[in-house]
């Protein structure tokens, strides 16, 4: 654990002390786009955070294979390698894509040639664990599409959800700590030597966003752009080929035997064998839910739209932050929940709070819904917007509002400070990047 822990900071911290500089060179190569009508943001903001990223995940995988612990994962697996390939050639696109705004087909035929790279250096699914069936070996077709499936869906599903400042990277530091948890278990718990690269990359992982997030919580000071989201996606994408198709359950006793136990005994195993497909559960709903919205109103699922699931919160009324809080405690809640039922399934603890928890979410959820109203005879001793009498009077007195256009004033484009942002002369009215007036 330590190593993982040394892995982990060292890739915290290049990421956080390159993405400063990274967001110096990002404005001065202009890698800035105009607000767009689906956007939330207000003012212009540099992109291509995924280099400082990329540049985490090397120095990560570097500081792993000088480790005595560590170094039997590059000597006994191809798999880092793997990685590295086809997340540098995604990373490529990437940032070609956040400076010149590539096409979506383009994008999507890199994403496919990126998995085919890892399909090629053992990178792929091998078998499916299926409950009720048993172990179900894949042909080698079988497995380069089923691989190359998961990994389109994963990196889109992770690119859908980066809409609000740090809710991508958030999201999957938490997808990926929970992931972390379960392959650290299956490889010191059950001594299964497979479950080992998976584990190096998840804390990887978690570092690249650990060290990117103060950067990019609100109000982000840059983006990570389509470099960084698409990166992120493909490791986490990985990482489930790695543990899912990779792993033999021959190793976890499941079976007894040639007799396969009920399956209700088997669960426990099987349900974090589908772990990955939890744990991006929110990111994914919101993907299938895009596409059949986009389809239904005959346009191309690749239209944007501000019909995301962070774009409804708020419109219910939460604000940015909050948005943000509460997509990072569904994806805890689904990613730990099933972790915790995986361990002990037969405790009925684990089930109850994960159903009180659920409705606890709702609850805030659904709070900028109500508006709360204190009794008349309480009305003195609460604050004054929860007041029906001074509410209702404030509102048949308000004045006629008047609206004035509010000058911009140019800002001189330059390389530091807070106002570093280019020249913006061509910024001179929102209305006209698009947004509705």
């Amino acid at each position: 654990m330590r190593d993982y822990l040394l892995t982990l900071c060292v890739t915290a911290a290049v990421t956080y002390l390159l993405t400063g500089p990274v967001r110096k060179f990002a404005i001065a190569t202009g890698a800035m786009p105009e607000i767009r009508a689906r956007d939330v943001h207000r003012e212009p903001t540099p992109r291509l955070g995924g280099i400082a990223m990329f540049f985490g995940l090397c120095a990560g995988l570097l500081v792993a294979d000088h480790l005595q612990n560590l170094n039997s994962v590059f000597e006994l697996s191809n798999e880092p390698r793997a990685l590295l390939s086809g997340a540098a050639l995604i990373w490529l696109i990437g940032v070609l894509d956040d400076k010149f705004e590539l096409d979506a087909l383009i994008k999507l035929g890199a994403q496919m040639i990126s998995a085919g790279v890892m399909v090629a250096q053992g990178l792929t699914i091998l078998w499916l664990p299926i409950p009720g069936v048993g172990v179900v070996s894949l042909t080698p077709w079988q497995g380069t599409l089923l691989t190359v499936a998961l990994v389109v869906l994963t990196i889109n599903a992770v690119n859908f959800v980066d809409g609000l400042d740090g809710l991508a990277a958030g999201m999957v530091c938490i997808a990926a700590a929970a992931f972390f948890l379960y392959a650290y278990r299956l490889w010191y718990g059950y001594t299964i030597e497979a479950a080992a690269p998976a584990t190096l990359f998840t804390v990887i992982l978690m570092g690249m966003c650990l060290g990117f997030l103060p950067h990019n919580m609100h109000p982000a000071r840059i983006f990570m752009g389509d470099s960084g989201s698409m990166l992120i996606g493909l490791i986490l994408a990985a990482s489930a080929i790695s543990i899912t198709g990779q792993v033999d359950p021959d190793a976890l006793k499941i079976f007894e035997g040639s007799t396969r136990q009920a399956t209700h005994a088997a669960l426990p195993v099987f349900i974090p064998l589908m772990l990955p497909l939890s744990i991006i559960a929110i990111p994914m709903a919101d993907l299938v839910l895009a596409i059949v919205r986009r389809t239904w109103k005959g346009q191309s699922p690749f239209a944007a739209d501000r019909g995301h699931l962070h774009h409804r919160l708020l419109e219910i009324g939460h604000s940015h932050s909050r948005a943000v809080l509460i997509m990072y405690f569904w994806s805890a809640l689904i990613a730990f929940g099933t972790l915790a039922y995986s361990v002990h399934s037969a405790s009925m603890w684990i089930v109850l709070c994960v159903v009180a928890l659920s409705a606890i979410g709702l609850v805030l959820l659904l709070l900028p819904r109500f508006t709360p109203r204190a009794p008349r005879w309480a009305e003195s001793v609460v604050p004054p917007r929860y007041r029906r009498r001074k509410r209702a009077l404030a509102v048949e007195t308000a004045p006629d509002p008047v609206v004035v256009e509010e000058e911009r004033i140019p800002v001189p484009a330059g390389i530091n400070g807070a106002t570093a942002i280019g020249n913006r002369g061509r910024f001179t009215d929102r209305r006209k990047a698009g947004t509705p007036s």
